[in-house]
């Protein structure tokens, strides 16, 4: 858990440095030194943020998935009845009640 949270948090720290003007640099560098022709260098920018922006949409949906997880497994050491366990309750509350009204005016 540890482990994913500095990720995430490294992950959006990177996003924030690696703002596009700096990838554009990056790519720019990558053209003058021959690595990358000026007709490929807009494509490789937006391949490199949309990457990016999945990796990140992943990232995030994956913390969510272990904090919830986390989450359940905590109330159920908690012992902290579920909602469905509360309504299933409530019901049984609400038939006594009609109940208790039904022996009550008979008498």
């Amino acid at each position: 858990m540890k482990d994913l949270l500095k990720k995430g948090l490294a992950l959006a720290l990177g996003m924030a440095v690696a703002s596009r003007e700096q990838i554009e640099k990056l790519v720019d560098e990558l053209v003058k030194k021959g690595e990358v022709s000026a007709a490929e260098s807009k494509n490789l920018v937006d391949e490199l943020i949309k990457k990016g922006e999945e990796e990140h949409q992943a990232l995030r949906a994956k913390m969510r998935e272990n904090v919830n997880e986390r989450v359940k497994e905590r109330l159920s050491e908690l012992e902290v009845p579920s909602h469905e366990t509360v309504k299933n309750l409530e019901n049984r509350v609400e038939e006594l009640i009609r109940r208790l009204e039904k022996l009550e005016n008979r008498e």
